[in-house]
């Protein structure tokens, strides 16, 4: 069974921040497929959504980002899920905004919330959806900490970016569970 998590912070109030892309990603793969609400460990730690002929579950935690971990490890546990097929969909500073990576066992170099999800797995061994957010000027001394930067939303032209990019990922996840 393939667990897909959207990484994000809860409530309206970061419903548009560049760390709340992960969500936006399986709000996509959910209505794209018609996935339905599911069984969870804990309804208020994480909200799942089932593809029940191809046992896919889509699920955004409600923990803030950098205590993803717990959730993680609950689905985890829950759904019986191996490491392989568990897929991590999150922000990345270190990628450009507009372009993502697909990467197993690999990360940033800084992100709370993956680490959190690394800590409590006690393990690297998953899959990575990196999406690019960075846009911030290329002088060091000007531009915000990206602890800052990833609370921010996004301008109205990088929701343009971020919509393409959201669907291109879409589309490869599609492909690659073969949905």
């Amino acid at each position: 069974m393939k667990l897909v998590v959207g990484l994000g912070n809860p409530g309206e109030k970061y419903a548009n921040t560049r760390h709340n892309v992960g969500f936006k990603v399986v709000d996509k793969l959910v209505t794209s497929n018609n996935a339905q609400v599911t069984r969870s460990p804990d309804k208020k730690l994480v909200t799942c959504y089932l593809l029940p002929s191809t046992k896919v579950i889509f699920a955004k935690p409600q923990t803030f980002m950098n205590f993803s971990g717990s959730a993680a490890k609950d689905l985890v546990v829950y759904f019986k899920t191996k490491l392989a097929d568990l897929w991590v969909v999150h922000d990345d500073l270190d990628i450009p905004l507009g372009q993502y990576k697909i990467q197993q066992g690999h990360g940033p170099r800084l992100h709370y919330g993956v680490n959190s999800i690394e800590e409590k797995l006690g393990s690297e061994a998953f899959w990575r959806v990196r999406i690019g957010v960075d846009n911030r000027t290329q002088d060091k001394e000007q531009r915000p900490r990206g602890e800052e930067y990833v609370l921010q939303e996004f301008t109205d032209k990088e929701t343009i970016q971020v919509k393409e990019v959201v669907e291109n990922i879409v589309k490869e996840l599609m492909s690659r569970f073969a949905l």
